[in-house]
């Protein structure tokens, strides 16, 4: 798990160095804006990135490297992208609304990896409610709301971590659309979730789907 990449986007100034690839995600012309970087050049579009590698094995011990996240110039989508066993996301700091900073359409546009930033998905860290330190919520690449990810809580655990300067081994509890998460933050970095039991009997496994549409894709196996 690591972060790949940061990118601010301007959401205010109008600039002929526009991204025309991101011209439907925010509501407004946008210009990029970083440090002096290595560029990572997309179609039709300019992208100023800072990259970093960042191994969850090796505790972070500096505040230099995550020093973009506490940059919170007005008119900016500031944001973080992970990934978790290559299950990779855009992750959005939250805390200041209790509602995403974009639509679900507009998630789909930021995750095309083509013409956007690509990801599997947007997870975004908003304010905790019903007694938790966070709330969790995802748009998929295709719009949908899934109630929870795995990969994606690791993901927003480490997130979290270096957004509250938090070292060594903590743990914090999330609120999620299939219950409380507790992720925990070891003293080397990695992130540790108990998933709860899992559910191995048929019958009990949650399907929108009506028992004739089931037994007709079995019988079709």
């Amino acid at each position: 798990m690591a972060i790949t990449a940061t990118i601010s986007v301007s959401i205010t100034t109008p600039t002929r160095r526009s991204l025309s690839s991101i011209n439907s995600i925010l509501p407004s012309s946008r210009s990029i804006s970083a440090t002096p970087q290595p560029t990572f050049k997309y179609p039709n579009s300019r992208l100023v990135a800072l990259a970093s590698s960042m191994k969850t094995e090796t505790p972070i011990k500096t505040t230099t490297s995550t020093s973009f996240l506490h940059h919170k110039e007005s008119g900016f989508l500031h944001f973080a992208k992970y990934h978790g066993l290559g299950n990779d996301f855009v992750l959005i700091d939250n805390r200041d609304s209790s509602e995403p900073k974009i639509s679900s359409e507009k998630a789909v546009q930021l995750c095309d990896r083509n013409f956007g930033v690509g990801a599997d998905g947007v997870i975004f860290v908003l304010p905790g409610i019903d007694g938790t330190d966070y709330t969790m919520r995802i748009f998929n690449s295709d719009g949908s709301e899934p109630e929870m990810c795995g990969n994606g809580v690791r993901c927003f655990a480490k997130f979290v971590s270096q957004l509250e300067s938090l070292y060594g081994r903590h743990s914090f509890t999330i609120h999620t659309g299939a219950g409380k998460i507790v992720p925990e933050v070891l003293g080397d970095g990695n992130v540790r979730v108990d998933m709860g039991e899992p559910v191995l009997k048929a019958s009990d496994v949650p399907t929108k789907l009506s028992p004739n549409k089931i037994m007709l894709l079995l019988n079709q196996r």
